[in-house]
């Protein structure tokens, strides 16, 4: 069998409205996006599926979600990498190096962040045209390849996307 490389595409949940005094870096997820959170954790488990590596937004919403994964997963908090790429935003012309320097022990990555980014990027790596991700949406693409560096733009093969709705 081919040598694989995942990439999951984890979008934050739902957070507290922007309130002035608030940085939008402090926004914090809702009692509902951490439910959700939780229940989207508990669906991709249930799917077998391994987060791998998880590298997230240091936005704290972001990080909520992503903690939360862990948690479901037993994964120590520790093991979540912070990129502020991930906050701050990438551009496109810079998509390819973020993914090209991914370890190459890691067979599975989990980018955790926000819309725009995280569905331009899946866009941009995707061999078709994946949907907007949602909120605590999460879409796996994967690629037939041995090493992050040999991964090209829209080389992709979408493997699931998972939505709220897929829990009803």
């Amino acid at each position: 069998m081919a040598a694989k490389r995942k990439l999951i595409f984890l979008r934050h949940s739902k957070a507290e409205d922007q309130l002035p005094g608030i940085p939008d870096f402090e926004r914090s997820l809702t009692a509902k996006g951490k439910q959700n959170s939780k229940l989207m954790a508990q669906l991709l488990f249930s799917q077998r599926e391994d987060p791998g590596r998880i590298i997230s937004s240091p936005a704290f919403r972001a990080l909520e979600t992503a903690l939360i994964f862990c948690r479901e997963y037993g994964i120590s908090p520790d093991e979540v990498r912070l990129n502020a790429k991930l906050y701050q935003s990438l551009e496109e012309e810079e998509y390819l190096s973020f993914i090209r320097d991914l370890n190459d022990g890691d067979h599975t990555v989990t980018l955790c962040g926000h819309n725009p980014l995280l569905t331009e990027m899946a866009a941009w790596f995707a061999s078709d045209e994946p949907e907007v991700l949602s909120k605590t949406g999460i879409y796996c693409l994967s690629f037939a390849v041995a090493s992050w560096s040999e991964v090209e733009p829209e080389n992709g093969t979408t493997e699931y996307y998972l939505t709220l709705k897929d829990l009803a």
